[in-house]
């Protein structure tokens, strides 16, 4: 059965008074400021990379050098992808507005992948971690991340651990195509927006593979260029929560948070690489703090978690995806004991 959260017994009068101490403490550090200076240097890095990358790819024109090119904006993708995901927390703006905006450029002109779509569906997420009903990141899909739902699958999700690497590559696609069904859908607010700016990227896109590259280096720099993105966005995001307990809805704010995210160790290298999605526990609880604080709430959450008797899991990168793919094997053992 998947692990569920029970209610430690640690814990104050009032379920939500333990998250308004934690508030008052990060509050009192300074760690929910604005870090407009940072967000300058970082978006602005991000924006020359991008640009870089095409100019360097219009100069060195119809050559397999090129795929050098795919490997390098593969990169500069999932950072733009990162910093779409700064934005729509709030964490680079202060309002909504000039969020939306830089977001609506980031994600659907700079990536092709819708913002309004992506929003809603991490809304959701933030709201119930690991919850099998009411998170998507976990609802059934090509992978399983619950025996339950795992009944009726069949040899994909008897073996999915081993399918889990294999299956990465696809997921810029798979993002892509859902931004798209979801434009079609009218789940998205601003449809003809967005879906004017997605159909301007996909076009600009194609255009400068088809005019600079012959048609079969501009396959291979595509087929690159998305396994690499999708790749990098997957191993992002999979040591957050995968494998940890699930909710069952009786937690109060701060365990639901706490209970349900991995942070992953690391130096300012991981904080680069992964966005300081590293510092996950931080981030669900304070989705607004921006990112170079992370690293020092960490330590006030992690001793704070530590009166209430609340376990605060970290481990390493290589550990936490260990952990994810245990889980994922673990959830078809029922399949394979079938005969």
């Amino acid at each position: 059965m998947t692990t569920t959260l029970s209610m430690p017994r640690a814990e104050r009068t009032s379920t939500g008074s333990d998250f308004a101490e934690l508030h008052r403490r990060i509050n009192a550090a300074g760690l929910l400021e604005r870090r407009p200076g940072y967000y300058a240097v970082r978006l602005g890095l991000v924006a020359a990379a991008y640009v870089t990358g095409w100019v360097a790819f219009v100069l060195i024109g119809a050559s397999w050098w090129t795929l050098l090119v795919a490997v390098f904006l593969a990169i500069v993708f999932a950072q733009v992808a990162l910093g779409a995901h700064d934005l729509a927390h709030r964490q680079v703006f202060r309002t909504n507005r000039p969020s939306a905006r830089a977001g609506l450029v980031a994600g659907n002109l700079g990536i092709g992948m819708s913002y309004g779509y992506w929003m809603t569906k991490h809304t959701k997420h933030h709201a119930n971690p690991n919850h099998d009903d009411l998170d998507p990141d976990v609802g059934p899909g090509v992978l399983v991340w619950s025996r339950e739902a795992a009944r009726g699958r069949g040899f994909l999700t008897r073996y999915q651990a081993f399918f889990f690497l294999p299956l990465l590559p696809l997921l810029g696609i798979s993002l892509k195509r859902d931004s798209i069904q979801a434009l079609r859908d009218g789940t998205v607010k601003q449809r003809r927006l967005e879906g004017a700016l997605l159909a301007a990227h996909l076009v600009g896109y194609a255009a400068a593979l088809l005019l600079v590259l012959t048609p079969l280096q501009a396959l291979a720099f595509v087929v690159v260029h998305q396994a690499l993105f999708g790749s990098y966005l997957g191993l992002t995001f999979a040591p957050n929560h995968k494998g940890m307990p699930h909710p069952d809805g009786t937690e109060d704010f701060l365990r639901k948070q706490v209970l349900t995210s991995r942070n992953v160790r690391g130096g300012w290298l991981v904080d680069a690489a992964l966005g300081g999605l590293n510092h996950q526990i931080e981030h669900h609880l304070f989705p607004a703090m921006p990112t170079p604080h992370l690293r020092k709430a960490q330590p006030i959450v992690q001793a704070y978690c530590a009166e209430l008797g609340v376990p605060y899991e970290i481990t390493g990168l290589r550990d936490s995806y260990a952990q994810a793919l245990r889980h994922l094997h673990d959830v078809g053992v029922d399949l394979r004991r079938r005969p």
